[in-house]
C-alpha cells in the first residue's frame, strides 16, 4: 500500500483514503502523461511543485542512472526519472491494483519497457535482491505506517557506492539519515519535510 496522497504541498497530512483523481509527468519524454491516483488508503502521489524540485536537483546524474521506487503508487517519482533520461527503474507496489495500472501504463509509454513493475511488500522483497545494484532510491511510504527505520538500513545496502537517496516523510517523523551518507538538498511544504542525500565515499 504505497504513498500517501504524495503530498501535495499544501495538503493536509496523508487522509486515510484519497479522492481518485490524476496526476502527470511534468518533465522529459513523456512529458503531459497523466497517471491515475485511485481512491486507496495511504495513497499520495509526490506534489508537482516537490517534484520540480527534486528533479532539478538530481539532473545531472539521472541520464542512464538505475532507480528504485519503493512504494511506488502513482509511479510519479520512478516514471519522472525515466522520463528524464534514467535508464532503468524498478518500482515496487504492494498494492495489486496499483501494480497492475502501472504495468498498463508502463506498456502504453514508447521505450516504457525501461520500467519493472514488482508487485510485492518492500521489506519482504528488499532482502532477496543483490548488493550495489542501484543508482538512486526514492523513499516515500504511506506515513501511518512509519516503515523509515525498517526500510532505510535496508535500502542502502542495496545502492551503489556513489549512490543518491530520496526521503519524504511528515515534519515530525523525518528520519535520521543513515550513516555514512550526508544530506546534499532539503525543503519542506507545510506537511513535508523532503530530502536529498548523498553516500559519503
Amino acid at each position: 500500500m504505497n504513498k500517501p496522497p504524495r503530498r501535495h504541498p499544501t495538503t493536509a497530512a496523508a487522509p486515510a483514503t484519497a479522492a481518485p483523481g490524476k496526476v502527470r509527468l511534468i518533465g522529459g519524454r513523456w512529458r503531459g502523461t497523466r497517471l491515475s491516483v485511485p481512491a486507496v488508503a495511504g495513497l499520495r502521489p509526490t506534489s508537482d511543485r516537490v517534484r520540480e524540485t527534486l528533479f532539478n536537483w538530481l539532473m545531472p546524474m539521472l541520464p542512464g542512472a538505475r532507480v528504485l521506487d519503493l512504494f511506488a503508487g502513482s509511479g510519479a517519482l520512478g516514471l519522472e526519472a525515466l522520463s528524464r533520461g534514467a535508464a532503468a527503474a524498478v518500482l515496487v507496489e504492494r498494492d495489486p491494483g496499483l501494480a497492475d495500472a502501472l504495468r498498463a501504463l508502463a506498456a502504453r509509454l514508447p521505450g516504457g519497457e525501461a520500467a519493472t513493475v514488482v508487485q510485492a511488500d518492500a521489506l519482504t522483497w528488499l532482502p532477496g535482491q543483490a548488493e550495489a545494484t542501484f543508482d538512486l532510491a526514492f523513499i516515500d511510504p504511506p506515513f501511518a505506517a512509519g516503515l523509515w527505520e525498517a526500510v532505510l538500513p535496508m535500502v542502502v545496502a542495496r545502492l551503489k557506492a556513489d549512490a543518491w537517496l530520496y526521503v519524504e516523510a511528515p515534519h515530525d517523523a523525518a528520519p535520521q539519515s543513515p550513516p555514512d551518507w550526508r544530506l546534499h538538498r532539503e525543503g519542506r511544504t507545510r506537511e513535508v519535510r523532503f530530502a536529498l542525500y548523498r553516500r559519503v565515499v
